[in-house]
């Protein structure tokens, strides 16, 4: 005899928070058949990002943002996903202010950045795994020039140091 669970009553507990694991497999799920700008599986990128943030001290919500900063942006979930995921008010938040606006300028993408706890250390790991010059070096000059330039950008914007100046 199966059982079939009832829905929660409106008093009743939330539900647990999603678990690395399975924000890990929500992402690699939700990004499937997508690739970079080098044509590699993007999850790839995803797991470089969370593995950056973790390397930086970041915590689980941090890493869990990490595996999801490019899903609503990319229309990978969607946002009501996200505001009705087990994920925990900060991570949520990370998720949003990592997410670019259509015509957003980088000034104030960054200005929202800074103003989100927790989200300066997803948002430089990000860029670290974006400027790595081994990614960079299987795209097209041109590519490779506006991006490069465009991740310089950025991390001045957001207070970062450059790697290569120190």
């Amino acid at each position: 005899m199966s059982h079939t669970p009832s829905p929660p009553s409106p008093s009743s507990s939330p539900p647990e928070p999603l678990s690395l694991a399975d924000v890990e497999a929500t992402a690699r799920a939700a990004h499937a058949g997508q690739t970079d700008k080098a044509g590699r599986p993007y999850a790839e990128h995803l797991r470089a990002v969370a593995e950056g943030v973790r390397r930086r001290g970041g915590d689980d919500e941090q890493i869990a943002a990490a595996w999801l900063h490019d899903a609503v942006e990319d229309d990978a979930l969607s946002e009501r996903w996200l505001s009705e995921a087990a994920l925990s008010r900060r991570t949520k938040d990370i998720v949003l202010a990592l997410t670019k606006r259509a015509g957003e300028p980088p000034e104030a993408y960054a200005a929202r950045i800074l103003a989100t706890p927790g989200a300066p250390l997803v948002k430089e790991a990000d860029l670290a795994h974006n400027a790595d010059p081994a990614r960079l070096a299987v795209l097209d000059t041109a590519t490779r020039t506006r991006l490069t330039e465009k991740y310089a950008r950025m991390r001045a914007l957001l207070g970062l140091v450059d790697p290569r100046s120190g």
